[in-house]
């Protein structure tokens, strides 16, 4: 049989470009190596599955800063208010959270999950499981079909690698059309991990004093070897036994990754600044303020209303002040380090988590070979990509899968066209 559109991987992509693919009747096949679709959509959003972000185009972009501006074609197709829609006509209500992050009302990624896979049965998408791809077969410089690894081949005139990145491996993602696209001729720009959790081994770190602490409503800026801010985010992070986590430092960490990269060093400079919303000369009236309230306790004690308790001794050896301190006797030069502190808490880190232990492929397939209104290859005719294996990565909230929706819509509509 000759497929009008083979799709090698199932999941938020691939599947999207199954139904995108057979809406009008095509013949379409979808083949994945895994036992069952959407894998890794099914754990997304903490198990809540994360379905797009209904921010304003213009913002959703800037939250994608592995090349979002690639995507302005495929979301001119289909945008996250044309997901949300799609969703809800197919009778998932959804709701918005913080940040514009929307959710099924159910909060179960599964929700997300069956009606996805039941809409592609429904639409008559034959589906085959259990299928690793071997490889795909080329032949006049356009695609002809693809083969598996048991040796059975499949005959179609276009076929969409939708297999994913690298992270998250027990998913399915373990980089195998990396391979395929290469021996259709296209580059493979350096793979690395993002929205990672980062490694340090700062001594309040290694001793595990801060492990489990989790700090809210805070700030963490990205700092090169000269002094510059690179990035800052505000929100939520945590410490760990190796780091840093959380998603302030998720969004943080292709930056330290990159720089990492960049200057050659051993280790980046990241800053956490503990508030935010107010001045370094607001941080040191109102602690000095507090100290004279309460004058006759020590410094420890009264900033434990102002402070993460945990991090109290810390900044306070820091500063080179004494923890038995009284108000009456603060030194101004040492309150006015702590002060700094408070604002700018340095930690070193030396890298990350590895790429599979990321949420994120960075990288990946390189974009001037794809054509942003079609997802087809420039390299070879009838081969599409959608989804993470393209050099294409978001921050956490809903952009990812948003770029895999709209990618895999986009490749989905075109490698019918004109079947």
């Amino acid at each position: 049989m000759q497929y009008n559109a083979i799709i090698i991987g199932g999941g938020s992509a691939g599947l999207m470009a199954a139904i995108a693919a057979s809406k009008d009747g095509a013949n379409v096949l979808l083949l994945d190596k895994g036992d069952k679709l959407g894998r890794k959509l099914g754990i997304s959003g903490g198990g809540r599955c994360n379905v797009t972000n209904n921010k304003d185009l213009d913002e959703l972009i800037k939250h994608i800063p592995g090349n979002g501006r690639f995507l302005h074609s495929t979301f001119s197709n289909f945008n996250n208010k044309d997901i949300i829609a799609f969703f809800e006509n197919l009778g998932i209500a959804l709701k918005e959270e913080d940040n514009g992050r929307m959710f099924p009302v159910t909060d179960k990624a599964k929700t997300v999950v069956d009606t996805l896979v039941n809409q592609v049965r429904k639409q008559g998408v034959k589906i085959v499981l259990n299928a690793p791809v071997d490889h795909i077969m080329y032949d006049g410089g356009k695609v002809i079909g693809v083969r598996v690894k048991s040796g059975e081949t499949f005959r179609g005139t276009s076929v969409i690698v939708a297999s994913g990145g690298k992270s998250v491996p027990q998913t399915g993602s373990t980089g195998d059309g990396y391979a395929w696209a290469e021996k259709a001729g296209h580059t493979i720009t350096e793979l690395f991990p993002t929205e990672v959790p980062l490694t340090s081994n700062e001594p309040f770190i290694t001793s595990k004093e801060l492990q489990g602490l989790s700090l809210r409503s805070v700030a963490l800026s990205v700092w090169s070897p000269k002094g510059k801010q690179l990035i800052s985010h505000e929100g939520d992070m945590l410490f760990t036994h190796f780091g840093l986590s959380g998603p302030i430092v998720l969004r943080c960490s292709q930056f330290v990754v990159k720089a990492l990269k960049q200057f050659g060093t051993g280790n980046i400079e990241v800053a956490i600044d503990l508030m935010p919303g107010k001045s370094k000369d607001d941080v040191y009236r109102e602690t000095l303020r507090l100290a004279e309230a309460e004058s006759k306790k020590t410094i420890k004690n009264v900033l434990k209303s102002y402070l993460p308790e945990k991090m109290i001794p810390i900044l306070l050896q820091k500063a080179g002040l004494q923890d038995s301190l009284t108000f009456d006797n603060i030194p101004k030069q040492e309150w006015l380090a702590l002060t700094q502190l408070i604002k700018h808490f340095p930690i070193r880190v030396y890298g990350s988590l590895s790429i599979e232990d990321a949420f994120v492929t960075g990288g990946g397939i390189h974009l001037k070979e794809i054509d942003p209104k079609t997802m087809e290859s420039k390299r070879m005719s009838g081969l599409y990509f959608c989804g993470e294996i393209l050099d294409i990565h978001g921050y956490t909230g809903g952009y990812n899968i948003t770029a895999a929706f709209s990618t895999g819509y986009t490749a989905g509509l075109n490698a019918v066209l004109g079947r």
